[in-house]
């Protein structure tokens, strides 16, 4: 194969990872609010991405599980950082992407532990109060894990700077309320901040903790 056919279909491969998920439910080819990043990748691994062009971090000010004003910019600058938007009530993607964050965490030397930054965004905001997030994000994942929520404008525009799509929750016939949105983990830099790893919801514990050392360093996995 020609190394142009390879990287388009490698930017192929990318743009179709960013499409939305329902959690719990099935494809969303049909959403409204569709991925917006232009992306070309450097290479992969099994399970990470490397952006050719990173994402900027985005301008994302919400609350987090205190309730306390948080800077998404400024609290996580020079920190190696994971991005993820999702929800609560997802009985599927989420809380398994949350799992699987948590325990290659605990593989990591404490040290290690301490410097990186898991961030929760969520997508249903009304549902998702800074005290849902607190209760949640332990079981789920780690006590250690950031949750933020805010008005859902807000965080969609946040999701949309880095190429993942949202659309508002909605509630189905039976009553359930599903939100669809894109299911990937962003790796941002300790060195430039910028997002210049992705990951797709079926990366496993192992994946992570295989990678994790070297994002913590600001180094391509």
């Amino acid at each position: 194969m020609h190394k142009k056919t390879l990287m388009a279909a490698a930017a192929f491969a990318v743009s179709a990872a960013l499409t939305l998920t329902a959690c719990g439910g099935g494809d969303s080819s049909g959403s409204a609010d569709k991925p917006v990043a232009d992306i070309a990748t450097q290479g992969t691994t099994k399970a990470a991405t490397v952006l050719d062009r990173p994402f900027t971090k985005p301008n994302l000010v919400l609350k987090d599980t205190r309730g306390k004003t948080f800077d998404l910019r400024e609290e996580t600058k020079g920190k190696p950082t994971l991005i993820y938007f999702g929800y609560t009530n997802c009985p599927d993607v989420c809380p398994l992407t949350m799992s699987n964050i948590a325990i290659a965490r605990k593989s990591l030397p404490k040290a290690d532990q301490d410097k990186l930054q898991v961030v929760f965004v969520t997508t249903d905001p009304e549902r998702d109060t800074s005290a849902e997030l607190a209760k949640w994000l332990p079981s789920a994942g780690d006590k250690s894990f950031i949750g933020l929520t805010g008005d859902f404008p807000t965080i969609q525009a946040g999701a949309r700077q880095l190429g993942i799509g949202i659309d508002p929750p909605r509630k189905e016939k039976d009553g359930t309320v599903v939100s669809m949105h894109g299911a990937q983990v962003i790796a941002f830099s300790p060195k430039t901040d910028d997002g210049y790893v992705l990951y797709g919801e079926d990366t496993s514990p192992d994946d992570y903790a295989k990678d994790l050392p070297k994002l913590i360093k600001g180094e391509n996995p």
